[in-house]
């Protein structure tokens, strides 16, 4: 654990948020991989384009910057860059439908282990499960919340086994969603008239839950996993969680029998 920031005194965390992806799951481990060159050719063929590297510069900023929201964010993000440059206007929901194309080919192989049987401690971070059940076991309420489209969320939540931690507090991305997901989460458990921001924890790695959850007082715990070696720090996830404004870096879960002691004050800080 590489603390920032203590809990503050009187810290009683009863609402848990999970990013899914990176946090949790694997599955989509390489996502920026499909999405940062795809961008880049986008913009390549804009007439104002810069050069390739500055252009790897400048996707690489905002995928990561954006990280965390629905994937359209992204693909508005891209639309604006190639107006930008003298390019054409488009529907941004085309760039997302090619991404998602792409990424699917990237993961078809691991869903379809999965489906026949394959052990879902292959796709998820290190300790997440006994994570989950110390959590549990404390009492908290466990909301998961990712950028990834609503749907797939649930399935491969389901895959992983994830999805009885949760119940029916799993959120993605819809069609009809402006705001962002993990947004309207916090709003909702903001909008219990009893609640105090030191309640509220959260675990993830993308730019925007750290930064929501600082916004309302609560204790941001960024996982800063190597998503393929599957253990240890990612600098670049690091640097990144940091700027957001995280309390606390971790690689992975393989210790939360110490995380959960210091979290819930069963040993002294």
């Amino acid at each position: 654990m590489e603390i920032i920031k203590h809990p503050a005194p009187d810290t009683k965390f009863k609402h848990v948020l999970f990013d899914f992806d990176g946090t949790l799951s694997l599955i989509r481990e390489g996502w920026q991989d499909i999405m940062i060159p795809y961008f880049i050719d986008v913009l390549c063929e804009t007439p104002d384009a810069e050069d390739r590297p500055e252009l790897e510069k400048i996707v690489t900023l905002f995928v990561d910057r954006l990280t965390g929201k629905q994937t359209i964010f992204q693909c508005i993000q891209l639309d604006e860059e190639v107006i930008s440059r003298g390019g054409r206007k488009t529907e941004p929901g085309i760039y997302k439908a090619e991404y998602l194309r792409r990424l699917g080919i990237h993961i078809k192989n691991r869903i379809v282990r999965l489906r026949e049987g394959s052990d879902p401690e292959e796709f998820l971070v290190r300790g997440a499960v006994r994570l989950l059940e110390l959590l549990k076991a404390e009492g908290c309420t466990l909301y998961l919340a990712s950028g990834t489209d609503e749907v797939d969320v649930h399935c491969e939540a389901g895959l992983l086994g994830m999805d009885r931690y949760f119940g029916e507090h799993i959120y993605g991305a819809r069609d009809d969603m402006t705001d962002c997901s993990k947004e309207i989460v916090i709003k909702d458990i903001i909008a219990d008239q009893n609640f105090t921001g030191n309640e509220f924890l959260s675990f993830g790695d993308g730019f925007v839950e750290i930064e929501l959850t600082s916004g309302i007082g609560g204790y941001a715990v960024g996982v800063a996993t190597d998503e393929v070696r599957k253990q240890g720090i990612n600098p670049r996830k690091r640097e990144r969680l940091l700027e957001a404004g995280a309390d606390m870096i971790i690689a992975d879960f393989n210790e939360c029998d110490e995380l959960i002691s210091y979290l819930f004050k069963k040993e002294k800080r």
